[in-house]
């Protein structure tokens, strides 16, 4: 048994995700015993950016119009440059990161992650990391952005790039297995 084998997590993406920032905490959650559902705008398959090209398929287990924040424990933001394009505009899906922040549950952003956190509105006064080239839209939007591979601030886990996945992923486990975090907040 894992460390989250009582641990239900959401990821959520659309197509365009950077392939490891998908697949790489996906692989962790499942090792630590989590039972994970990706969530998109759509049923069936989304489809992965590795790099500079189009690769994978992932099965989506639940639409965002379906899925309910009260169901799990946690949430997952990869990044690429298309996919958080696309939540930040989505209402369901804004509507669903907003309901972890306002019930006190974990979430993991990375790379351009955290871009959907900002139209969320749940970023002012937060200590976060990100890709640089959304660095200055997070302090705009009245982040605390720090040059970091993890930073964590009351169970919001921020990462930068692929590269950092490997911290990025102990921290998350870390934050989930822990659960609600009185200092999480909207």
């Amino acid at each position: 048994m894992g460390q989250l084998s009582n641990r239900r997590i959401a990821i959520l993406s659309e197509s365009g995700f950077e392939e490891v920032e998908l697949t790489e905490p996906l692989k962790r959650l499942k090792e630590e015993g989590a039972t994970v559902d990706v969530i998109s705008s759509k049923k069936g398959k989304i489809k992965a950016w590795s790099h500079d090209h189009w690769s994978i398929e992932i099965n989506v287990d639940q639409s965002i119009a379906e899925a309910k924040a009260d169901d799990y424990d946690g949430l997952v933001l990869p990044g690429g440059v298309i996919n958080p394009d696309q939540l930040r505009v989505n209402e369901d899906a804004i509507a669903f990161v907003k309901a972890f922040f306002e019930a006190e549950k974990p979430v993991a952003a990375i790379c351009h992650g955290p871009q959907t956190l900002i139209n969320a509105d749940v970023v002012k006064g937060r200590r976060m990391t990100s890709v640089k080239n959304i660095s200055q839209d997070l302090i705009n939007a009245g982040a605390q952005w720090l040059d970091e591979e993890v930073v964590v601030d009351e169970g919001l886990v921020t990462s930068r790039t692929p590269k950092d996945l490997p911290a990025f992923n102990d921290k998350l486990v870390e934050e989930f297995a822990e659960g609600v975090h009185a200092g999480q907040h909207r």
